[in-house]
């Protein structure tokens, strides 16, 4: 599923593994991005709750991203039929609907953004599980319906990988953290523009789950 924060086009990255890295398993793993989406802002952070679990959270600038939406599609839809009530204007017609439902609609994608952006990513070691979400895969009836859920004893290691972005404004480059499974498969975590702080993070996380980290960032212009 596409990240929330930017609409842009992708390209990825060359498939190289990074130097230094001599894992067999480095090479049955896809070295390009694994989720589409990306920012130019750093969108989460990590939060270590304790020394048993640690949870990547949504920062205030990615959650005002997502209020802006909702205020505006609130102000809109309320606003409007508000002030023409206070002047005796208040009608059916198309000109009076049609700004209120795109007020409606700015609305409903904000609070999308909102509720999907602001998920949290959480690792604990007494459960010995990673999710993504507002449940923990045992409060589920049947976890498989975690998407993004993984046993820790089945995490191999931290893969950061990077690609150029493209808006309207310009050029960025986005940078995620992945989840290296035993069978070689991905698993996203987070995916924002501040490399710096996403490998201060990538490292603290490497050190609670006691993998290495592959970052192939050095291979690529930041």
């Amino acid at each position: 599923m596409a990240k929330p924060w930017t609409l842009r086009e992708r390209s990825s990255v060359p498939p190289q593994i990074p130097p230094g890295i001599t894992d067999p398993l480095a090479e049955q793993t896809e070295w390009t991005p694994a989720a589409g989406g990306g920012a130019n802002f750093r969108t989460h952070k990590l939060v270590v709750n304790d020394t048993q679990r640690m949870t990547f959270v949504a920062t205030v600038g990615a959650r005002l991203f997502c209020m802006v939406f909702l205020l505006i599609g609130l102000a809109v839809t309320v606003g409007i039929p508000f002030s023409q009530m206070h002047h005796g204007k208040l009608s059916f017609s198309f000109d009076s609907i049609f700004p209120v439902a795109v007020g409606m609609g700015f609305a409903a994608i904000g609070a999308l953004l909102l509720y999907f952006g602001t998920r949290p990513a959480v690792f604990v070691k007494r459960k010995g599980f990673y999710w993504k979400g507002r449940k923990a895969p045992d409060e589920m009836f049947d976890r498989r319906e975690l998407k993004h859920c993984a046993e820790l004893a089945n995490i191999h290691a931290l893969q950061i990988v990077s690609e150029s972005c493209h808006s309207k404004n310009g050029s960025y480059r986005s940078y995620e953290l992945n989840l290296v499974l035993k069978d070689g498969t991905r698993m996203n975590v987070v995916d924002h523009g501040n490399l710096g702080k996403l490998r201060e993070d990538t490292a603290t996380l490497s050190q609670f789950l006691g993998i290495p980290v592959w970052d192939s960032t050095q291979l690529t212009p930041e």
